[in-house]
């Protein structure tokens, strides 16, 4: 009886992650269906409006800079995360309640919230025809969701010395930071957000100097002056729905929409990255960017993540158990 019982140990042990790591593969015993499902999710809602993509994409981003990849950004209440202004547009909440629902009607109380979402941002990159790649699996939900917590995610407004530095805080380096900004290859942001770039920029009452001048004549045409700042612009003017290297060269030839994206270029080792994501030759035709994205992502994805008896599987991924 006692080997049985040691046997048995033996193998749950197997199934948790050791020492606070995720693994590929989690839900093989628990819940084999778990990627199909969310991929299929994922797909359905792209096929009726793919700027959902960019939407799960910045989800996840958003969810791990905030006490690491647990899924706190999408919990409810009047003072949680998703309250907080640089959070207000955030997309694809939806997407993962609808996950969420599948998931737990075959496998109740197995999937978190936080992995699905993981999963998500995954199928949303390969289904905007970039790459694809395994994402290790087995955070935990949070508890805990405060909007007063949320001061530390990157702004378009920060410069590059600001941006490592809250990068470095997640353990990510230069080369995470420039190519994880390559994600805004996809999807778009308000006028508000850049506006001051074209008519007032550091209260000059110019523009600023590292636009283009052809592109400042069309930011403007999009952005008018004095306008309220509610019209969308697409963060990568040539292929907004399309992820590949086209941001990076946007950003090389002063095409960057926000501030902090054409600043890349004006740091001499952020510039070298971009470089090489954006040459045809240093880039290899894109393949360059696409797997250095798909590490940094897996990176990204196990920024203090919560495993074993940590935190919760939520049953709604709005609210805590």
């Amino acid at each position: 009886m006692e080997a049985i019982q040691l046997a048995f140990l033996v193998i749950l042990a197997m199934g948790m992650p050791a020492n606070g790591q995720l693994k590929t593969g989690f839900y093989f015993s628990s819940c084999p269906k778990v990627e199909n499902i969310v991929r299929s999710t994922v797909a359905s809602h792209f096929n009726k409006d793919p700027s959902v993509a960019p939407g799960l994409l910045r989800l996840h981003f958003h969810d791990c800079f905030v006490q690491g990849c647990d899924g706190s950004v999408m919990i409810s209440g009047s003072a949680s995360e998703r309250t907080a202004f640089a959070n207000l547009g955030l997309r694809g909440f939806e997407v993962i309640d609808d996950a969420k629902e599948q998931l737990e009607a075959l496998c109740p109380g197995v999937v978190s919230c936080a992995d699905i979402l993981a999963l998500a941002a995954r199928d949303a990159v390969d289904l905007s025809d970039g790459p694809s790649w395994s994402v290790p699996t087995g955070r935990r939900d949070g508890r805990v969701s405060l909007a007063s917590q949320v001061s530390n995610l990157p702004s378009p407004l920060d410069s590059i010395p600001v941006q490592l530095q809250k990068f470095a805080a997640k353990g990510l380096d230069d080369h995470d930071l420039v190519t994880l900004v390559g994600a805004h290859t996809i999807g778009q942001t308000s006028c508000r957000f850049m506006s001051y770039r074209l008519y007032n920029f550091t209260s000059t009452g110019n523009s600023d100097p590292t636009i283009n001048p052809s592109f400042l004549s069309q930011l403007q045409t999009i952005c008018p002056k004095n306008d309220d700042g509610s019209q969308r612009i697409a963060l990568d003017k040539d292929s907004q729905t399309n992820f590949d290297v086209s941001f990076f060269k946007n950003v090389r030839d002063g095409n960057g929409v926000l501030e902090s994206d054409q600043r890349l270029w004006g740091d001499q080792e952020t510039r070298r990255i971009v470089q090489n994501y954006a040459g045809n030759i240093r880039g290899l035709l894109g393949f360059r960017f696409d797997y250095e994205f798909s590490k940094a992502m897996v990176k990204m994805g196990a920024i203090e993540v919560k495993t074993g008896y940590q935190g919760e599987i939520r049953k709604v991924c709005s609210k805590v158990n």
